[in-house]
């Protein structure tokens, strides 16, 4: 007989009923081969003794063995194992090692008995929010979010309406009262013309891109990006096969002399280019904003040659001088823009709401993707925003926001400018949430990190951010993030940190 009261542990504090748990792990030892087919079990009374359950129990828990497929009764016999389950060889409990030792046997959870491709070039970290101090990629302030309207919101998701319409499918583009007030507000603020059917509601700007890119490119496909870009954009062109070349980015954003230059050649060697990657109100990482005439010649390069232009406009929200500069999406008159936001970074990380404005047939076929990848979105908290767009409480929570980031945009750059002249170089960003620093040559950027991470102080190395071959030796400091103390207490750390000499 097995040892069946060292083999099966039974929690009786655990929600899942006593029955239950005892009818699973016998089905357990029956897949490992512990127990055969045709073997008999314990009588009832027995394995209740052997387990200090109730009879009543292990009749429970049989019939449920039973009603699986697992176990059979014999009239008059007993409770066996099933004889048509498959005989499986158990696995022994030690194996001898190369040197004859006996080591311990566990069946690993790490690697898989069958072969797949692992794609290298999706190996990224992940950034979190950190505690303590921090300058990160540039986080909003989560303290800072309007919780008290979202919950009065959500409330009355629960009381407003037909539950059934509520808590049933809803239409895999979106809701219709977030795509509503969100044209509204595209339209009011970026100079858009949209009606809610260009809209299409995804789970942060990163899956509006991983759509497009899926359904515009193909296998083959050239894409152009900056130098340095974003990497979240970056793999997903080369997920979807796509082939990435890059131009310069200066002072004043994506060279449109080396752009043309590179649709003359493509086009000659029968490989046009099929798509431009841009962030032109801040590109990532150097938050440079590309200069008004760079605009117009990109989007009459993309009528001349026949390319998609594809917009990040991540957080055209925060920009700090009398009146932002209009997305390209807002004077394309030709359709050739696919235009990516959020509102991610103007609320919270952890509320993902992204969108996706392009012409309602190429918003149709998105949509048709993501109803195999995501049937839809999380409808109470799309409803939420829409009504917190709708009542004005998310325009005043930008209001607010917008002069909290300002102030520390500025304090921070007086700090490093009165602190670290000597070490960073960097230019004030007009917006955003984060400023480029660029550190003297002779600072090891990794090793800055560790000794800042040593001292409490959270920030990137910068290394993601080199293009094949360069060392930048730079990286961004996030500041919206953090309260002007902290971000004087993080100054104050890299101070100390780059002072020491490796």
């Amino acid at each position: 007989m097995l040892p069946f009261k060292s083999l099966i542990l039974i929690d009786k504090s655990s929600t899942t009923p006593v029955f239950l748990q005892l009818s699973d792990q016998l089905g357990q030892l029956i897949r490992k081969g512990m127990l055969t087919p045709g073997q008999r079990l314990p009588g009832s009374r027995q394995l209740g003794e052997l387990l200090t359950l109730n009879r009543q129990t292990i009749v429970a828990a049989y019939d449920e063995g039973m009603a699986q497929g697992w176990l059979e009764s014999r009239s008059g016999s007993g409770t066996y194992v099933a004889a048509h389950v498959p005989e499986v060889k158990p696995q022994p409990l030690v194996l001898e090692g190369r040197d004859g030792i006996s080591q311990g046997y566990a069946i690993s959870n790490k690697q898989p008995g069958y072969a797949f491709e692992s794609i290298n070039f999706l190996n990224r970290p992940v950034l979190t929010n950190q505690a303590g101090l921090r300058l990160d990629d540039g986080f909003p302030d989560i303290r800072l979010a309007p919780m008290d309207e979202l919950s009065r919101a959500y409330r009355s998701y629960f009381r407003w309406g037909n539950p059934q319409k509520h808590f049933g499918y809803g239409d895999t583009k979106g809701n219709r009262l977030l795509r509503e007030q969100l044209s509204i507000h595209l339209n009011e603020t970026r100079g858009l013309r949209t009606t809610p059917d260009n809209l299409l509601i995804t789970r942060g700007s990163i899956m509006g891109l991983h759509l497009t890119c899926q359904v515009l490119l193909r296998l083959g496909d050239v894409v152009v990006t900056g130098e340095t870009n974003w990497a979240g954009a970056t793999m997903n062109i080369q997920k979807a096969g796509a082939l990435v070349l890059t131009v310069p980015i200066d002072q004043h954003g994506m060279d449109m002399d080396a752009l043309e230059i590179l649709c003359q050649k493509q086009r000659s060697v029968a490989r046009p280019i099929r798509m431009v990657f841009v962030n032109p109100h801040h590109h990532y990482p150097t938050t440079v904003t590309l200069r008004a005439d760079r605009r117009v010649r990109l989007l009459q390069l993309s009528e001349q040659y026949g390319f998609v232009v594809l917009e990040d406009d991540y957080d055209y929200d925060f920009h700090y001088l009398s009146r932002p500069i209009l997305p390209l999406a807002s004077a394309d008159q030709h359709g050739m823009v696919v235009y990516v936001g959020s509102l991610t970074k103007s609320v919270a990380p952890a509320f993902r709401i992204g969108y996706v404005v392009a012409p309602t047939a190429v918003i149709d076929e998105l949509a048709r993707l993501r109803r195999i990848i995501d049937r839809q979105g999380d409808p109470m908290l799309e409803f939420a925003i829409g009504q917190l767009l709708k009542t004005g409480d998310l325009k005043r929570h930008f209001r607010k926001a917008l002069r909290t980031y300002h102030a520390r945009r500025d304090h921070f750059c007086e700090l490093v400018s009165t602190e670290l002249s000597d070490i960073i170089q960097f230019n004030k960003p007009d917006g955003g949430m984060a400023v480029w620093a660029l550190f003297d040559p002779s600072i090891d950027m990794e090793l800055m990190a560790q000794r800042a991470d040593q001292e409490g102080l959270s920030l990137s190395n910068g290394i993601a951010h080199n293009p094949p071959g360069q060392r930048l030796n730079g990286t961004r400091l996030g500041f919206a993030s953090s309260t002007e103390d902290e971000l004087e207490q993080s100054v104050a750390v890299l101070k100390k940190v780059l002072k020491i000499r490796s």
